[in-house]
């Protein structure tokens, strides 16, 4: 996936940054909890209907992302409640993002784009949750070709080059998809057990 080829190049650029705000003090839940804030501000951007720069935002806020898991990794400081905080946080601030995005479609009433960016949310979140309930039974579930690195790559992309509606279709279209390769990955890893006993 373009998410795991995304991780292995930034690791250069990534490691020594995160070294650096382990210096200046910062903690991962700092930074977590920072990255969610920081997302009000492309949201307030896409609302009044400046998308090239909250495109470039959406990108800038995100890396923050990087930085919160590596500096756990890299400080001995990961713990169970950073994971946690990290996975809430992530959808809180996506939901903030396509709310900026359905306040500008309702504003200037754009119905199409209003549609898929409910669309969009719907199958953001099931990609998400296919994922943590699959691995809340035991099983690895990474399926799929849109997680949320592909999806704020998209999104921003989209935005910033002034492809709203052709990037809402994409999103709408492959977020969902993406949640059904997870159930039938899922489906296909648990077709030989024996039912439980009640």
């Amino acid at each position: 996936m373009i998410s795991d080829r995304l991780r292995a190049w930034s690791r250069w650029l990534v490691e020594p940054i995160a070294r650096a705000l382990h210096r200046l003090g910062f903690t991962p839940n700092v930074l977590t909890v920072l990255g969610f804030l920081l997302s009000f501000i492309p949201a307030a951007l896409l609302a009044t209907g400046r998308l090239p720069l909250a495109g470039v935002l959406i990108l800038v806020c995100s890396a923050l992302d990087a930085f919160d898991g590596t500096l756990a990794r890299l400080s001995g400081r990961a713990t169970t409640f950073g994971a946690f905080l990290d996975s809430v946080l992530d959808r809180f601030s996506e939901g903030i993002i396509y709310f900026g995005l359905i306040a500008y479609c309702a504003q200037t009433g754009r119905q199409e784009e209003l549609y898929l960016t409910y669309a969009a949310i719907i199958g953001s979140q099931l990609v998400s949750y296919t994922r943590a309930r699959a691995e809340g039974l035991g099983l690895r579930c990474t399926a799929g070709w849109f997680s949320r690195v592909e999806r704020i790559i998209g999104l921003s992309v989209g935005l910033m080059v002034g492809w709203l509606r052709p990037v809402l279709w994409l999103l709408a279209i492959l977020t969902n998809l993406t949640a059904l390769q997870r159930m039938v990955h899922v489906y296909r890893a648990t077709r030989g057990e024996e039912p439980r006993a009640a």
